[in-house]
C-alpha cells in the first residue's frame, strides 16, 4: 500500500485479497459517490428553478429547504470523495473537513426549515 493512502483504503485492502479487487472496490466508490454528485446537484437546480418560480411563500420556503438538502449532501459527498478516495495531503484533508462541516450545516438548516414550512402548509 502506498505511504499516505487513507485509512478507509488501507483497512479495505487488508480484507481483500488481490489488489486488482481493490481498484474495482475503488472505481464502484468514486462513480456512486460521483453519480450522486449529479444527482444531488440536479435536484438543487430543479427546487432553486422552482423556488423562484414560486408565488406562493410556504412552497417557495418548503422549494429552498429542500435545495438545501440537496445542496448539503452534495458538499457531504464531495467531502467524502475528497477524505477517503484520494490520498491524504493535508490540504485536502482540510478542504474535504470545511465541505463536510458546510454540507451538515445545509442538511439540518433545510431540514428545520423544513419542518418549520410543513407546519405552516398543514395550518
Amino acid at each position: 500500500m502506498r505511504p499516505g493512502a487513507s485509512f478507509v483504503i488501507q483497512w479495505v485492502a487488508s480484507t481483500i485479497d488481490t489488489k486488482k479487487e481493490l481498484l474495482l472496490l475503488i472505481q464502484v466508490l468514486q462513480w456512486a459517490l460521483g453519480l450522486l454528485i449529479v444527482v444531488t446537484s440536479v435536484l438543487s437546480a430543479v427546487f432553486s428553478y422552482r423556488a423562484r418560480r414560486s408565488a406562493d411563500p410556504v412552497l417557495r420556503g418548503l422549494n429552498t429547504a429542500r435545495m438545501n438538502i440537496c445542496m448539503g449532501l452534495m458538499l457531504v459527498f464531495i467531502s467524502l470523495i475528497q477524505m477517503i478516495v484520494f490520498t491524504g495531503s493535508t490540504l485536502r484533508v482540510v478542504i474535504g473537513a470545511i465541505f463536510q462541516v458546510l454540507g451538515l450545516f445545509n442538511l439540518f438548516a433545510g431540514m428545520r426549515n423544513q419542518s418549520h414550512f410543513n407546519r405552516m402548509k398543514r395550518a
